[in-house]
């Protein structure tokens, strides 16, 4: 498309992506592995666009791969927003491992409450092992937050921690930008008693899922976006916001 546009007399081409594919594979851990993120970003500028707007990236530093510019929104203060009626004075937001405490911190801070922070290791791509929980949780409900829901393993480990922490059963919670919702999702977090899970959509959404699904849109997000680069406004309110 981009191609197809750039021989047309395209003057500016700018990619929206709500959501980048190969965002967790921005280096080697295990020696013989590709850096996907950093080839689908040399595809994307080999292609002739000139910038790209994506939504929540798994980490800031996928940005580097890049060679043109990135304009990098979050959807935190959407889902935020849609927790904030259920949320009680004493939930706790938990981050489900050490990557995530940044984002469990803005969602805290959006909502005004504590954190609580997983200490996990990652044993493959589907499963993880948790270590500790470092925070008071006991007989508290509990938000988990992550910016992605691929198989499920990480949030189902971190719920079996926290109730083995001594948290409340009852109303837990989960949000995630990107509900990709693979392999087994559906199997693992429909055994856990978790009341709802807050999504944006950046993905397409299963039609049927075991657990309660609250969809925030983000088009207004990147309506907004897409309007400012185009009157060549500033992005400074936008980029805040989240």
């Amino acid at each position: 498309m981009a191609d197809a546009c750039r021989r047309a007399g395209a003057t500016h081409m700018t990619a929206v992506i709500p959501y980048f594919g190969y965002a967790r594979q921005d280096r080697r851990t295990h020696g013989r592995e590709p850096v996907s993120a950093r080839l689908v970003a040399d595809l994307i500028a080999a292609s002739g666009l000139q910038r790209v707007v994506v939504v929540d990236f798994h980490s800031h530093a996928v940005e580097s791969t890049f060679s043109i510019p990135v304009e990098h929104v979050s959807a935190i203060s959407t889902l935020a927003d849609a927790v904030r009626p259920s949320a009680h004075r004493d939930t706790v937001v938990v981050s489900p491992d050490l990557g995530a405490v940044k984002m469990a911190e803005r969602y805290a801070k959006f909502l005004n409450l504590s954190v609580a922070i997983i200490h996990k290791s990652r044993i493959s791509g589907a499963e993880v092992s948790v270590q500790r929980t470092v925070g008071d949780v006991r007989g508290k409900e509990v938000l988990v937050v992550d910016d992605m829901i691929s198989t499920g393993g990480t949030i189902e480990k971190a719920i079996k921690a926290l109730l083995d922490a001594g948290c409340s059963p009852a109303g837990m919670k989960v949000a995630a930008i990107h509900a990709l919702l693979v392999g087994p999702a559906a199997e693992r977090l429909g055994k856990l008693p978790i009341e709802k899970i807050y999504v944006s959509d950046s993905v397409p959404l299963p039609e049927q899922f075991p657990v309660a699904l609250q969809v925030s849109p983000i088009a207004d997000l990147l309506s907004e976006t897409i309007l400012r680069l185009h009157r060549l406004e500033s992005l400074h309110d936008v980029l805040s916001r989240g």
